[in-house]
């Protein structure tokens, strides 16, 4: 078949818009076409996203979270698939679409509203900072010139100084690539204070360690969803509302051990 220059341009525009559909496709046809719902979520942050090492199995409220948004999508629970993230990568693995949402002890800020939409809030918290017992330490105003350890591409960092302006006091804050490493570099006196949510902080507990008193700002986390998606996102706000208004979502908060 000889093809002309208009059926050849009509070919090419036709090809170019199939493109732009499958490109703007609303999501959940390619989460069916997938057969899978792939997750972002964290290994190393007990009660919200945990790879134990002795089951090799994922556990935590958004595990259980991750799976009722597999089963209201997909039909079932067991159709997901877990990529472990962390706070430096979480954002790229979204925009590279190596996920299809995460769902990682995620801070709703502004800023952050305008790169990614944002499920309806699960769980509400705020920055608090674990010191040795016997470090002395027993109030912020104490860590004057002490070493206050963050994870990497955390707001903690942005809560932390502001909170050293307000108290007055001067500190150095180091960052650290996981929250396991944040407490090794505790246990072995590299530093002097470990900043992070308080219900982070309550996982990593042990005879050794305390919790100061100060808690600072309002962390409020979602299921975060790569921007303009709204039928995926849509989907994450009616598992979330069941879980809230079937009363679920208190139990996996005590199941999980999060309420204080």
């Amino acid at each position: 078949m000889k093809l002309t220059i208009k059926t050849f341009l009509a070919l090419a525009f036709l090809t170019t818009s199939l493109g732009l559909l499958w490109a703007k496709q609303n999501g959940i046809d390619k989460i069916k076409h997938a057969g899978v719902l792939t997750v972002g979520v964290k290994e190393d942050v007990p009660g919200f996203g945990f790879l134990n090492p002795k089951t090799k199995a994922y556990e935590g409220l958004e595990i259980d979270i991750a799976k009722a948004v597999a089963k209201q999508i997909l039909g079932s629970e067991s159709k997901v698939a877990f990529v472990p993230v962390n706070a430096k990568n979480r954002s790229a693995f979204l925009n590279q679409d190596k996920v299809d949402m995460v769902i990682a002890t995620f801070t709703v800020t502004e800023e952050r509203k305008q790169n990614y939409d944002f499920s309806d809030i699960y769980y509400t918290d705020s920055v608090g900072l674990m010191v040795k017992k016997s470090s002395g330490i027993t109030a912020f105003k104490n860590l004057e010139n002490k070493k206050v350890g963050v994870t990497q591409g955390s707001m903690t960092i942005t809560t932390i100084k502001n909170a050293a302006i307000k108290e007055g006091v001067f500190l150095n804050c180091i960052t650290y690539p996981s929250n396991q490493t944040l407490k090794d570099a505790l246990n072995h006196g590299e530093i002097d204070a470990f900043a992070i949510d308080n219900s982070i902080l309550h996982g990593y507990l042990d005879d050794s360690v305390t919790i100061l008193p100060e808690h600072y700002d309002e962390m409020m986390y979602a299921v975060a969803i790569k921007k303009d998606n709204s039928a995926v996102t849509k989907q994450v706000n009616e598992v979330i509302k069941n879980l809230i208004k079937s009363g679920e979502l208190e139990k996996l908060l005590l199941k999980h051990g999060l309420k204080y």
